[in-house]
Parts: C-alpha cells; sequence; structure tokens
C-alpha cells in the first residue's frame, strides 16, 4: 500500500531524498503579521531530523514567525517530470552569535566548498549574529509525477 501524503515516511522516498541534497532553495510560507501569506526563498540545510535555516537577526521575517510560528516548505525543481516535496511544520527561532553553522554548511552545498566559505567569511564581517530557525516536519508530501500525483489529478 502506498504510503498516504502527510507520512514523515515520505522524507524516504527517492524524490524527497534527491530535492534534499540538492542546491534548489526552498521556498519558506509563513503569515505576516497582518495576516496576509508570504513566501521566500531560502537556503536549506537538512541534518536528517530537522530543516535548519540561518538568517540575519533583523530580517522581517522573524517578527512574523515569532507571532505565528506554523509555516509550510516547499522545494521543487524545473525539470519535467517535476519533484516536489512539501513539509508543514512550526519554526522555532534561536539567536546565534555569529553564522548560524548549518547555514554555512548550506552555503558550501550551494556554492561549492571554497565559494562557500569565502561567502560566510564576508557575511561574518557584516552581521554580528545570525537566527538559527528549526523546522521538525509535522507533515509531509511528495509529489513525482510518475507515481505521485496531485489529488485533483485522476489516479
Amino acid at each position: 500500500m502506498p504510503v498516504k501524503q502527510g507520512s514523515l515516511e515520505l522524507l524516504q522516498h527517492p524524490a524527497s531524498r534527491e530535492l534534499l541534497q540538492s542546491k534548489i532553495p526552498a521556498r519558506l510560507a509563513y503569515v505576516w503579521t497582518d495576516g496576509t501569506a508570504r513566501v521566500v526563498p531560502i537556503w536549506f540545510h537538512w541534518n536528517g531530523r530537522e530543516f535548519v535555516l540561518g538568517t540575519p537577526s533583523k530580517a522581517p521575517k522573524l517578527k512574523a514567525l515569532a507571532k505565528n510560528p506554523k509555516v509550510a516548505l516547499t522545494i521543487d525543481d524545473n525539470a519535467f517530470p517535476h519533484k516536489v516535496l512539501l513539509v508543514r511544520g512550526t519554526a522555532r527561532l534561536q539567536h546565534v552569535n555569529g553564522i548560524v553553522p548549518e547555514y554555512a554548511l548550506a552555503a558550501e552545498r550551494y556554492f561549492g566548498s571554497e565559494q562557500g566559505k569565502t561567502w560566510v567569511s564576508q557575511l561574518a564581517s557584516m552581521i554580528p549574529d545570525m537566527v538559527r530557525i528549526t523546522i521538525e516536519p509535522e507533515w509531509v508530501g511528495v509529489l513525482d509525477f510518475q507515481t505521485r500525483c496531485p489529488s485533483a489529478l485522476p489516479s
């Protein structure tokens, strides 16, 4: 029997594993303080249990996340057949002096080792601290348009 959308087991699906290791930014959806929806692209690090994001401590999204920490993440590619990982969870915020370690790991994944280290070094000279955002998945969905399609399509 196929694993149902919503199950955390879907993090082990081949499409999920591919997207979790990719250089594709996540899209973080949250509710702004006025109740309107927002989505921002953001680097992520997957540690096998939770998504870890890093952001400057003056980032506007932190005000909204502190008020309403319920979020959604999506990671999706542009090649057909499309692969999409959908995640819902609760953001937890932690102030960090200096650069969030997982942000540095993400920079190396996105840019490569040398350029990633250079980026982090430059950023460290510009900001004294960051906020570490962790999101432990509470609901997971996968679309691969081969074995798992949107529910609106006939099966």
